[in-house]
Protein backbone atom coordinates (compact mmCIF):
# COMPACT_ATOMS: atom_id res chain seq x y z
CA UNK A 1 0.00 0.00 0.00
CA UNK A 2 2.57 2.27 0.60
CA UNK A 3 4.55 1.69 -2.67
CA UNK A 4 1.33 2.68 -4.32
CA UNK A 5 1.33 6.05 -2.43
CA UNK A 6 4.67 7.04 -4.07
CA UNK A 7 3.48 7.37 -7.37
CA UNK A 8 2.38 11.30 -8.92
CA UNK A 9 -1.16 12.20 -9.23
CA UNK A 10 -1.86 11.85 -12.29
CA UNK A 11 -0.58 8.28 -12.90
CA UNK A 12 -3.04 7.29 -10.11
CA UNK A 13 -5.64 9.17 -11.74
CA UNK A 14 -4.38 7.52 -15.15
CA UNK A 15 -4.53 3.92 -13.87
CA UNK A 16 -7.89 4.89 -12.02
CA UNK A 17 -9.21 5.93 -15.70
CA UNK A 18 -8.22 2.81 -17.52
CA UNK A 19 -9.35 0.88 -14.80
CA UNK A 20 -12.86 2.49 -15.00
CA UNK A 21 -13.28 2.42 -18.77
CA UNK A 22 -12.23 -1.34 -18.89
CA UNK A 23 -14.83 -2.17 -16.57
CA UNK A 24 -17.46 -0.11 -18.13
CA UNK A 25 -16.22 -2.20 -21.38
CA UNK A 26 -16.49 -5.35 -19.80
CA UNK A 27 -20.09 -4.29 -18.10
CA UNK A 28 -21.52 -3.15 -21.70
CA UNK A 29 -20.48 -5.63 -23.90
CA UNK A 30 -20.95 -8.25 -21.48
CA UNK A 31 -24.18 -7.26 -19.27
CA UNK A 32 -25.86 -10.51 -20.57
CA UNK A 33 -23.31 -12.92 -18.96
CA UNK A 34 -22.22 -10.48 -15.82
CA UNK A 35 -26.11 -8.87 -15.00
CA UNK A 36 -27.63 -12.23 -14.37
CA UNK A 37 -24.62 -13.16 -12.42
CA UNK A 38 -24.86 -9.66 -10.18
CA UNK A 39 -28.56 -10.55 -9.61
CA UNK A 40 -27.99 -13.64 -8.60
CA UNK A 41 -25.27 -12.94 -6.10
CA UNK A 42 -27.83 -10.36 -4.58
CA UNK A 43 -30.53 -13.09 -4.01
CA UNK A 44 -28.01 -15.40 -2.35
CA UNK A 45 -26.99 -13.04 0.22
CA UNK A 46 -30.77 -11.92 0.58
CA UNK A 47 -31.37 -16.26 0.87
CA UNK A 48 -28.51 -16.61 3.43
CA UNK A 49 -30.52 -15.95 6.36
CA UNK A 50 -33.10 -18.81 4.98
CA UNK A 51 -30.30 -20.90 4.43
CA UNK A 52 -28.64 -20.77 8.21
CA UNK A 53 -32.18 -21.00 9.14
CA UNK A 54 -32.30 -24.46 7.92
CA UNK A 55 -29.10 -25.78 9.12
CA UNK A 56 -28.98 -24.25 12.62
CA UNK A 57 -32.45 -24.60 13.56
CA UNK A 58 -33.79 -27.79 11.74
CA UNK A 59 -30.72 -29.39 11.31
CA UNK A 60 -30.83 -30.04 7.42
CA UNK A 61 -27.89 -30.53 5.73
CA UNK A 62 -26.25 -28.10 3.76
CA UNK A 63 -27.34 -28.68 0.45
CA UNK A 64 -30.78 -29.52 1.66
CA UNK A 65 -30.94 -26.20 3.04
CA UNK A 66 -30.17 -24.28 0.33
CA UNK A 67 -32.42 -26.59 -2.26
CA UNK A 68 -35.20 -25.40 0.30
CA UNK A 69 -34.07 -22.13 0.17
CA UNK A 70 -33.71 -22.31 -3.85
CA UNK A 71 -37.51 -23.61 -3.47
CA UNK A 72 -39.23 -20.65 -1.26
CA UNK A 73 -37.76 -18.22 -2.94
CA UNK A 74 -39.07 -19.98 -6.81
CA UNK A 75 -42.31 -20.92 -4.68
CA UNK A 76 -42.50 -17.04 -4.05
CA UNK A 77 -42.11 -15.39 -6.89
CA UNK A 78 -44.66 -18.15 -9.06
CA UNK A 79 -46.91 -17.20 -6.43
CA UNK A 80 -46.90 -13.64 -7.64
CA UNK A 81 -46.63 -14.06 -11.19
CA UNK A 82 -49.71 -16.88 -10.89
CA UNK A 83 -51.90 -14.12 -9.00
CA UNK A 84 -50.95 -11.04 -11.40
CA UNK A 85 -51.84 -13.76 -14.31
CA UNK A 86 -55.34 -14.16 -12.90
CA UNK A 87 -56.07 -10.65 -12.65
CA UNK A 88 -55.21 -10.15 -16.05
CA UNK A 89 -57.32 -13.16 -17.16
CA UNK A 90 -60.00 -11.58 -14.99
CA UNK A 91 -59.74 -8.55 -17.06
CA UNK A 92 -59.38 -10.04 -20.29
CA UNK A 93 -63.17 -11.46 -19.45
CA UNK A 94 -63.93 -7.90 -19.80
CA UNK A 95 -62.58 -7.14 -22.98
CA UNK A 96 -66.03 -6.74 -24.70
CA UNK A 97 -66.39 -3.82 -22.23
CA UNK A 98 -62.62 -2.12 -22.79
CA UNK A 99 -62.95 -2.70 -26.19
CA UNK A 100 -66.21 -0.19 -25.89
CA UNK A 101 -64.51 2.17 -23.53
CA UNK A 102 -61.80 2.88 -25.85
CA UNK A 103 -63.81 3.24 -28.48
CA UNK A 104 -65.46 5.87 -26.44
CA UNK A 105 -62.77 7.83 -25.26
CA UNK A 106 -60.88 7.41 -28.81
CA UNK A 107 -64.33 9.47 -30.30
CA UNK A 108 -64.12 11.93 -27.74
CA UNK A 109 -60.29 12.97 -27.97
CA UNK A 110 -60.93 13.18 -31.96
CA UNK A 111 -63.82 15.82 -31.03
CA UNK A 112 -61.40 17.88 -28.58
CA UNK A 113 -58.98 17.79 -31.16
CA UNK A 114 -60.86 19.06 -33.82
CA UNK A 115 -62.70 21.76 -31.34
CA UNK A 116 -59.39 22.86 -30.57
CA UNK A 117 -57.11 22.49 -33.30
CA UNK A 118 -59.61 22.80 -36.38
CA UNK A 119 -58.49 19.18 -37.36
CA UNK A 120 -61.34 17.45 -38.98
CA UNK A 121 -62.19 13.53 -38.08
CA UNK A 122 -61.62 12.39 -41.36
CA UNK A 123 -57.90 13.86 -41.56
CA UNK A 124 -57.59 12.15 -37.62
CA UNK A 125 -58.37 9.08 -39.54
CA UNK A 126 -56.37 9.26 -42.26
CA UNK A 127 -53.27 10.45 -40.10
CA UNK A 128 -54.11 7.27 -37.66
CA UNK A 129 -53.86 4.84 -40.80
CA UNK A 130 -50.81 6.37 -42.31
CA UNK A 131 -49.38 6.12 -39.24
CA UNK A 132 -50.24 2.46 -39.03
CA UNK A 133 -49.01 1.07 -42.15
CA UNK A 134 -45.40 2.93 -41.52
CA UNK A 135 -45.46 0.75 -38.45
CA UNK A 136 -46.61 -2.57 -40.05
CA UNK A 137 -43.58 -2.01 -41.99
CA UNK A 138 -41.28 -2.81 -39.45
CA UNK A 139 -43.46 -5.15 -37.93
CA UNK A 140 -41.20 -8.43 -38.81
CA UNK A 141 -38.47 -6.73 -36.95
CA UNK A 142 -40.19 -5.83 -34.18
CA UNK A 143 -41.58 -9.44 -33.70
CA UNK A 144 -37.82 -10.32 -33.84
CA UNK A 145 -37.17 -8.34 -31.04
CA UNK A 146 -40.13 -9.44 -29.11
CA UNK A 147 -39.34 -13.17 -29.22
CA UNK A 148 -35.52 -12.37 -29.07
CA UNK A 149 -36.34 -10.32 -25.46
CA UNK A 150 -38.64 -13.16 -24.58
CA UNK A 151 -35.96 -15.93 -25.06
CA UNK A 152 -33.32 -14.35 -23.10
CA UNK A 153 -36.09 -13.41 -20.20
CA UNK A 154 -36.70 -17.39 -20.26
CA UNK A 155 -33.07 -18.36 -20.25
CA UNK A 156 -32.14 -15.69 -17.28
CA UNK A 157 -35.02 -16.86 -15.17
CA UNK A 158 -33.88 -20.53 -15.69
CA UNK A 159 -30.20 -19.30 -14.90
CA UNK A 160 -30.55 -17.61 -12.11
CA UNK A 161 -31.85 -19.71 -9.61
CA UNK A 162 -28.92 -22.15 -11.02
CA UNK A 163 -26.25 -19.03 -10.15
CA UNK A 164 -28.05 -18.45 -6.52
CA UNK A 165 -27.93 -22.43 -5.86
CA UNK A 166 -24.39 -22.11 -6.66
CA UNK A 167 -23.33 -18.79 -4.77
CA UNK A 168 -24.84 -20.42 -1.65
CA UNK A 169 -23.97 -23.82 -2.07
CA UNK A 170 -20.30 -22.52 -2.41
CA UNK A 171 -20.31 -19.88 -0.15
CA UNK A 172 -17.88 -21.21 1.97
CA UNK A 173 -15.01 -22.05 -0.93
CA UNK A 174 -15.44 -18.10 -2.36
CA UNK A 175 -14.67 -17.03 1.15
CA UNK A 176 -11.59 -19.29 1.44
CA UNK A 177 -10.68 -17.99 -2.06
CA UNK A 178 -10.48 -14.52 -0.71
CA UNK A 179 -8.75 -15.00 2.59
CA UNK A 180 -6.41 -16.69 -0.17
CA UNK A 181 -5.74 -13.30 -2.08
CA UNK A 182 -5.97 -11.37 0.82
CA UNK A 183 -3.08 -10.97 3.28
CA UNK A 184 -2.75 -12.93 6.50
CA UNK A 185 -2.81 -9.61 8.72
CA UNK A 186 -5.86 -8.38 6.74
CA UNK A 187 -8.06 -10.76 7.62
CA UNK A 188 -9.38 -9.26 10.29
CA UNK A 189 -10.73 -6.25 7.76
CA UNK A 190 -11.62 -8.49 5.30
CA UNK A 191 -14.31 -10.10 7.37
CA UNK A 192 -15.41 -6.92 8.31
CA UNK A 193 -16.11 -6.10 4.96
CA UNK A 194 -18.21 -9.54 4.29
CA UNK A 195 -19.95 -8.83 7.64
CA UNK A 196 -21.08 -5.41 6.32
CA UNK A 197 -22.22 -6.22 2.86
CA UNK A 198 -23.70 -8.63 3.89
CA UNK A 199 -25.90 -6.57 6.51
CA UNK A 200 -25.99 -3.62 3.71
CA UNK A 201 -27.29 -5.52 0.95
CA UNK A 202 -30.08 -7.92 3.24
CA UNK A 203 -31.19 -4.66 5.47
CA UNK A 204 -31.92 -2.95 1.94
CA UNK A 205 -33.59 -5.67 0.34
CA UNK A 206 -35.83 -6.22 2.83
CA UNK A 207 -36.58 -2.37 3.35
CA UNK A 208 -37.43 -2.96 -0.52
CA UNK A 209 -39.34 -5.16 0.23
CA UNK A 210 -41.03 -3.47 2.56
CA UNK A 211 -41.46 -0.65 0.50
CA UNK A 212 -43.14 -2.83 -2.32
CA UNK A 213 -45.65 -3.99 -0.14
CA UNK A 214 -46.72 -0.66 1.68
CA UNK A 215 -47.01 1.20 -1.97
CA UNK A 216 -49.23 -2.00 -3.27
CA UNK A 217 -51.47 -2.07 -0.28
CA UNK A 218 -51.50 2.11 -0.16
CA UNK A 219 -52.47 2.21 -3.93
CA UNK A 220 -54.76 -0.22 -3.69
CA UNK A 221 -56.44 1.30 -1.37
CA UNK A 222 -56.65 4.69 -2.54
CA UNK A 223 -57.58 3.08 -6.21
CA UNK A 224 -60.59 1.09 -4.75
CA UNK A 225 -61.67 4.32 -2.99
CA UNK A 226 -61.98 6.15 -6.30
CA UNK A 227 -63.85 3.53 -7.84
CA UNK A 228 -61.49 2.03 -10.13
CA UNK A 229 -61.87 -1.33 -11.45
CA UNK A 230 -58.67 -3.11 -11.55
CA UNK A 231 -57.60 -1.73 -8.44
CA UNK A 232 -55.51 -4.99 -7.24
CA UNK A 233 -54.16 -5.57 -10.18
CA UNK A 234 -53.23 -2.12 -10.83
CA UNK A 235 -51.94 -1.90 -6.92
CA UNK A 236 -49.64 -5.03 -7.46
CA UNK A 237 -48.17 -3.78 -10.67
CA UNK A 238 -47.38 -0.13 -8.83
CA UNK A 239 -45.47 -1.91 -5.88
CA UNK A 240 -43.44 -4.04 -8.55
CA UNK A 241 -42.80 -1.25 -10.45
CA UNK A 242 -42.02 1.11 -7.49
CA UNK A 243 -39.11 -1.42 -7.38
CA UNK A 244 -37.35 0.54 -10.40
CA UNK A 245 -36.18 4.22 -9.38
CA UNK A 246 -37.66 6.93 -10.58
CA UNK A 247 -38.85 6.13 -13.75
CA UNK A 248 -40.94 3.05 -12.14
CA UNK A 249 -43.53 4.74 -10.40
CA UNK A 250 -43.97 7.14 -13.94
CA UNK A 251 -44.92 4.26 -16.17
CA UNK A 252 -47.13 2.82 -13.17
CA UNK A 253 -49.11 5.81 -13.29
CA UNK A 254 -49.33 5.99 -17.15
CA UNK A 255 -50.40 2.44 -16.78
CA UNK A 256 -53.06 3.30 -14.11
CA UNK A 257 -54.56 5.52 -15.87
CA UNK A 258 -55.02 3.60 -19.50
CA UNK A 259 -56.61 0.71 -17.68
CA UNK A 260 -58.99 2.99 -15.81
CA UNK A 261 -59.96 4.25 -18.89
CA UNK A 262 -60.75 1.15 -20.51
CA UNK A 263 -62.58 0.36 -17.58
CA UNK A 264 -64.87 3.60 -17.76
CA UNK A 265 -65.76 5.91 -19.03
CA UNK A 266 -66.09 8.61 -16.95
CA UNK A 267 -62.57 11.27 -17.75
CA UNK A 268 -62.95 12.28 -14.36
CA UNK A 269 -61.30 9.27 -13.06
CA UNK A 270 -57.73 9.81 -14.33
CA UNK A 271 -57.64 13.03 -12.05
CA UNK A 272 -58.52 10.61 -9.28
CA UNK A 273 -55.46 8.30 -10.59
CA UNK A 274 -53.11 11.54 -10.07
CA UNK A 275 -53.99 12.26 -6.76
CA UNK A 276 -54.13 8.81 -5.51
CA UNK A 277 -50.30 8.62 -7.42
CA UNK A 278 -49.34 12.02 -5.79
CA UNK A 279 -50.37 10.89 -2.04
CA UNK A 280 -48.58 7.54 -2.75
CA UNK A 281 -45.74 8.53 -3.89
CA UNK A 282 -45.64 11.62 -1.30
CA UNK A 283 -45.67 9.08 1.47
CA UNK A 284 -43.35 6.79 0.12
CA UNK A 285 -40.48 9.42 -0.32
CA UNK A 286 -40.99 11.68 3.13
CA UNK A 287 -42.00 7.90 5.44
CA UNK A 288 -41.37 4.76 3.24
CA UNK A 289 -37.81 5.53 1.62
CA UNK A 290 -36.52 7.67 5.09
CA UNK A 291 -37.41 5.10 6.79
CA UNK A 292 -36.84 1.94 5.67
CA UNK A 293 -34.52 2.22 2.80
CA UNK A 294 -32.49 5.05 3.23
CA UNK A 295 -31.50 4.30 6.89
CA UNK A 296 -30.56 1.15 5.45
CA UNK A 297 -27.69 2.63 2.74
CA UNK A 298 -26.23 5.82 3.47
CA UNK A 299 -25.97 6.99 -0.19
CA UNK A 300 -26.21 10.57 -2.00
CA UNK A 301 -28.92 11.48 -4.12
CA UNK A 302 -26.11 12.23 -6.88
CA UNK A 303 -24.55 9.73 -6.94
CA UNK A 304 -27.78 7.62 -6.30
CA UNK A 305 -28.85 8.91 -9.56
CA UNK A 306 -25.87 8.92 -11.38
CA UNK A 307 -25.79 5.23 -10.81
CA UNK A 308 -29.02 4.54 -11.63
CA UNK A 309 -27.97 6.28 -15.49
CA UNK A 310 -25.30 4.56 -15.36
CA UNK A 311 -26.85 0.96 -14.91
CA UNK A 312 -29.71 1.42 -17.17
CA UNK A 313 -27.31 2.19 -20.33
CA UNK A 314 -25.50 -0.76 -18.90
CA UNK A 315 -28.07 -3.02 -18.22
CA UNK A 316 -31.38 -1.89 -18.72
CA UNK A 317 -33.88 -2.20 -15.88
CA UNK A 318 -31.76 -4.91 -14.59
CA UNK A 319 -28.79 -2.56 -13.86
CA UNK A 320 -31.14 0.08 -12.67
CA UNK A 321 -32.24 -2.30 -10.26
CA UNK A 322 -28.42 -3.32 -9.11
CA UNK A 323 -27.47 0.03 -9.51
CA UNK A 324 -27.94 0.74 -5.32
CA UNK A 325 -27.24 -2.42 -4.44
CA UNK A 326 -23.54 -2.35 -5.92
CA UNK A 327 -22.97 1.28 -5.06
CA UNK A 328 -23.38 -0.11 -1.54
CA UNK A 329 -21.11 -2.96 -1.64
CA UNK A 330 -18.48 -0.28 -3.35
CA UNK A 331 -18.82 2.15 -0.36
CA UNK A 332 -18.51 -0.62 2.06
CA UNK A 333 -15.22 -1.68 0.49
CA UNK A 334 -14.16 2.01 -0.22
CA UNK A 335 -14.53 2.77 3.48
CA UNK A 336 -12.67 -0.46 5.09
CA UNK A 337 -9.30 0.95 2.56
CA UNK A 338 -7.42 4.05 3.91
CA UNK A 339 -6.35 5.19 0.40
CA UNK A 340 -10.17 5.04 -0.71
CA UNK A 341 -11.76 6.24 2.30
CA UNK A 342 -11.94 9.88 0.62
CA UNK A 343 -14.04 7.75 -1.78
CA UNK A 344 -16.56 6.04 0.42
CA UNK A 345 -17.34 9.81 1.61
CA UNK A 346 -18.07 11.15 -1.70
CA UNK A 347 -20.34 8.16 -1.72
CA UNK A 348 -21.97 9.02 1.43
CA UNK A 349 -24.31 11.13 2.37
CA UNK A 350 -23.64 12.99 6.23
CA UNK A 351 -25.58 15.90 5.89
CA UNK A 352 -28.05 17.01 8.73
CA UNK A 353 -31.59 14.63 8.55
CA UNK A 354 -33.68 17.01 10.43
CA UNK A 355 -35.37 20.27 8.88
CA UNK A 356 -36.20 23.34 10.99
CA UNK A 357 -38.73 25.85 9.94
CA UNK A 358 -40.16 28.61 11.77
CA UNK A 359 -38.83 26.77 15.25
CA UNK A 360 -40.87 23.30 14.14
CA UNK A 361 -38.01 20.72 13.43
CA UNK A 362 -38.42 17.61 11.60
CA UNK A 363 -37.63 14.24 13.92
CA UNK A 364 -34.98 12.57 11.78
CA UNK A 365 -35.38 8.85 11.44
CA UNK A 366 -32.30 6.37 12.44
CA UNK A 367 -30.00 7.06 9.93
CA UNK A 368 -27.02 5.75 11.91
CA UNK A 369 -25.47 2.78 9.40
CA UNK A 370 -24.42 0.06 10.47
CA UNK A 371 -21.24 0.95 7.97
CA UNK A 372 -20.53 4.30 10.02
CA UNK A 373 -20.49 3.31 13.43
CA UNK A 374 -18.06 0.69 12.41
CA UNK A 375 -15.65 3.17 10.44
CA UNK A 376 -15.37 5.24 13.72
CA UNK A 377 -14.33 2.13 16.07
CA UNK A 378 -11.90 1.05 13.60
CA UNK A 379 -10.37 3.86 13.00
CA UNK A 380 -10.07 4.65 17.02
CA UNK A 381 -9.56 1.41 18.02
CA UNK A 382 -7.44 -0.34 15.27
CA UNK A 383 -3.88 0.12 17.27
CA UNK A 384 -5.10 -1.13 20.85
CA UNK A 385 -7.37 -3.63 20.10
CA UNK A 386 -5.36 -6.26 17.96
CA UNK A 387 -6.71 -8.81 20.83
CA UNK A 388 -9.63 -7.77 20.54
CA UNK A 389 -12.46 -10.78 18.52
CA UNK A 390 -13.30 -9.84 15.20
CA UNK A 391 -17.17 -10.72 15.78
CA UNK A 392 -17.62 -8.37 18.15
CA UNK A 393 -18.45 -5.00 16.26
CA UNK A 394 -20.77 -7.25 14.21
CA UNK A 395 -22.35 -9.20 16.12
CA UNK A 396 -23.40 -5.85 18.25
CA UNK A 397 -24.48 -4.47 14.73
CA UNK A 398 -26.53 -7.51 14.33
CA UNK A 399 -28.04 -6.17 17.33
CA UNK A 400 -28.79 -3.46 16.18
CA UNK A 401 -30.40 -4.16 13.34
CA UNK A 402 -32.89 -6.75 14.85
CA UNK A 403 -33.53 -4.19 17.33
CA UNK A 404 -34.69 -2.04 14.42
Amino acid sequence: MSETIKYPFYIKLAALLFCLIALFCILYFGSEIVFPVLLALLFAIMLRPVVSFFIVKLRFPHFIAVIFAIILFLMLFLGVFYFISMQITDMADDWAKIKHNFIFHLEHLQQMVRDTFNVSKTEQNEFISKATKDSLDSGKQLVGTTLTSFADIFLNATLIPIYTFLFLYYQSHFVNFLTKIVKPENHKKLREVLDQIKIAVQSYIAGLLFEMIAVSILTTIGLYLIGVEYFILLGIITGILNLVPYIGILFAGILSILVSLSGSTDISIVLGVIIVNVIVQFIDNNILVPMFVNSKVQINALVSIIGIIIGNVLGGITGMFLAIPIIAIIKVIFDRIDSLEPWGYLFGDDLPKTTEWHKIRIPSYSYQSTTSSIDFKTDTNTAPAENQEVTDPNDKTDQETDAK
